[in-house]
Formats: structure tokens, C-alpha cells, sequence
């Protein structure tokens, strides 16, 4: 019978089991949206909900239990001063998954497992912001340097281009042919 056996096992024993959610709890703490198998997921979000809810309370209490899960100090400090308390207000439901479809590989059903409130738009800005940054620091001879830089790889390039289309390759069929020869000649 089995009565009173709620979780997945995954085809790994509990040690591996365990720390796999370990991992990919740090990621979606870090993160804020992991990709993952769709079976990985639904055992993954009671798991991420009750840290979340451990975070809501900021107590020294609710810091030590989640240390005991996730380990990172960093990981812990941004779960209860970034994540929680953006959802104070809500009783409960902080992860969605969106079901991507199958794996090229194996096939196995994939998803997206990502906070609610998560924009995707915002990672990009974020990424693009200290870029813009740079390129105001630069300085002017600094970018003409660059701009030369990027243009000789180019040329280069088009040179091997040019080179392969004048060398015309041996077909397949013509090399083996060549090797049945050369072996018939020192047979000879």
C-alpha cells in the first residue's frame, strides 16, 4: 500500500533528492525564476511558499530555520528584505509555473517556476543600465580603438570566407575512392 507517501522520488535516493531542492531553492531565491522539469516544479513550490512565509515574519527564528535549508547568508538576507516583503499582503499562492512543453532530448514535460509578481522586462533593464554606464565612461579614443578592433576581426573573417568558396572540397565519394586505390597500388 501506499498510504502516507505524499512526495515524488524522482529516481534519486533522499540525500540527492534533498539537496537538488537545496540548489534549486538557492536559485530561485537567487534568480527569481528557474527553469526546470514540470514534475521538479510542482514538488519545488510548496517548498519555495513556506520559505516565503518564513520571510514574511521577520524574526531571528524564521532566519534560522531557512539557514537550515539554504545555507547562503546572502541568499537568506534577500528571501526577507526583497522577497517576502512584497508579499505581505497576500495569504499565500507566490509561485506560478508556466508549462513550456517537452524537452528536445528526452522529452520530459519542462516549466517555468517564477514568483508572481516577477517581470521579466526588468532583468533586461538591469543588464542593459550598467552597459550604458560603461560607454559614457569611456573616452573618445577609447572608442575609436574599439571600433577598429571590432573591424579587423571582420575582415579576417571574410577573408576565410573567401578562401573556403576558392578551394573547392573533395566530395565524400571521391575519397574513398582514393584509398581503394592507394591500397590496391601497395598490394601491388
Amino acid at each position: 500500500m501506499r498510504h502516507g507517501m505524499a512526495n515524488r522520488k524522482l529516481g534519486r535516493k533522499s540525500a540527492h533528492r534533498n539537496a537538488m531542492f537545496r540548489n534549486q531553492l538557492a536559485s530561485m531565491i537567487d534568480h527569481e525564476r528557474i527553469i526546470t522539469t514540470l514534475i521538479k516544479a510542482k514538488e519545488l513550490r510548496p517548498q519555495i511558499e513556506k520559505m516565503v512565509t518564513l520571510g514574511k515574519e521577520d524574526s531571528i527564528h524564521g532566519r534560522r530555520l531557512a539557514a537550515r535549508i539554504v545555507p547562503d547568508e546572502t541568499l537568506i538576507q534577500k528571501l526577507f528584505t526583497n522577497i517576502s516583503p512584497r508579499f505581505v499582503e497576500r495569504p499565500g499562492g507566490y509561485t506560478r509555473i508556466i508549462k513550456l512543453g517537452p524537452r528536445r532530448g528526452d522529452g520530459a514535460e519542462m516549466a517555468i517556476l517564477e514568483f508572481v509578481d516577477f517581470k521579466f522586462e526588468d532583468e533586461k533593464k538591469a543588464a542593459a543600465a550598467p552597459a550604458a554606464k560603461k560607454s559614457k565612461a569611456k573616452k573618445p579614443a577609447d572608442e575609436a580603438e574599439d571600433e577598429t578592433a571590432e573591424a579587423k576581426p571582420k575582415k579576417t573573417a571574410s577573408k576565410k570566407a573567401a578562401s573556403k568558396k576558392a578551394a573547392p572540397k573533395k566530395s565524400k565519394a571521391e575519397k574513398p575512392k582514393e584509398k581503394k586505390a592507394a591500397k590496391k597500388k601497395s598490394e601491388k
